[in-house]
């Protein structure tokens, strides 16, 4: 019985653990998606006139500081 427990509890860790590693993937690709967005927005109100190269700098640093990070997965999706 305690083998059948143990093995239980083990396969209750690993799909915790897996459970955790998708949470932790879905935040970094909604993080990277709002990044792109800000750039987005901020290359757009440059090119308007009410935005500044500065702004859309600090937009895609960021993103860049995240996909060295995380990866740039989020952009094939």
């Amino acid at each position: 019985m305690a083998g059948f427990l143990d093995r239980a509890k083990e396969q209750a860790q690993q799909a915790l653990a897996q459970g955790k590693g998708k949470v932790d993937e879905v935040q970094s690709q909604r993080a990277g998606n709002d990044l792109l967005k800000k750039l987005g927005a901020a290359y757009y109100a440059e090119r308007r006139g009410s935005g500044t190269a500065d702004a859309t700098q600090a937009a895609l640093t960021a993103l860049e500081a995240h996909i060295s990070t995380h990866g740039d997965g989020f952009l094939r999706g």
